[in-house]
């Protein structure tokens, strides 16, 4: 959950560390009024958005690419599709990392931890109907950066009327 939130990387691993440590102490405050996976979803949410606004105060380091730093040839087509699905893989975090904060929670609230919509609303303290917004609004952009858009000039082909 975190790792699709905050990204790859140590700012992940910070935020599921701070994840389990609220977890933990806030155990004695657990009142079972919602789910134990919704308010562990809650403490994990809100610390992987903490640790998105505090890379943004932080300055940016970029990496320098190896010329020498060169991928082996796919030997046969497992490999190949092997390479494919990581690349894919990458796309996808990709493409959720772009998407604004907002937006991300509820599509990996949904899509990835398969939460439903009224456990989202917990998660995020906001209306059910915002939820869905957020949701389709946020798969609209990961279809636009994936370039998953179908084409609007090109209708859908329909099977001609059989003849008897």
């Amino acid at each position: 959950m975190c790792r699709r939130i905050a990204g790859a990387g140590r700012d992940a691993d910070d935020a599921a560390q701070e994840a389990m440590i609220g977890i933990v102490r806030g155990l004695p405050r657990f009142d079972g009024r919602s789910q134990f996976s919704t308010w562990a979803y809650r403490i994990a949410t809100n610390a992987a958005l903490d640790e998105l606004r505090r890379r943004r105060r932080r300055p940016l380091l970029h990496a320098v690419a190896d010329p020498d730093d060169t991928a082996p040839d796919p030997i046969d087509s497992l490999a190949e599709r092997r390479v494919e699905a990581v690349a894919d893989r990458l796309a996808i975090d990709g493409a959720i990392a772009a998407l604004p904060e907002d937006f991300r929670a509820a599509v990996v609230l949904r899509d990835v931890a398969d939460l439903d919509y009224a456990e989202i609303a917990r998660v995020l303290d906001i209306p059910v109907g915002t939820v869905k917004s957020r949701i389709a609004r946020g798969r609209s952009m990961l279809a636009d950066e994936l370039g998953n858009r179908p084409d609007p000039t090109r209708r859908p082909t329909t099977d001609p009327p059989s003849t008897r």
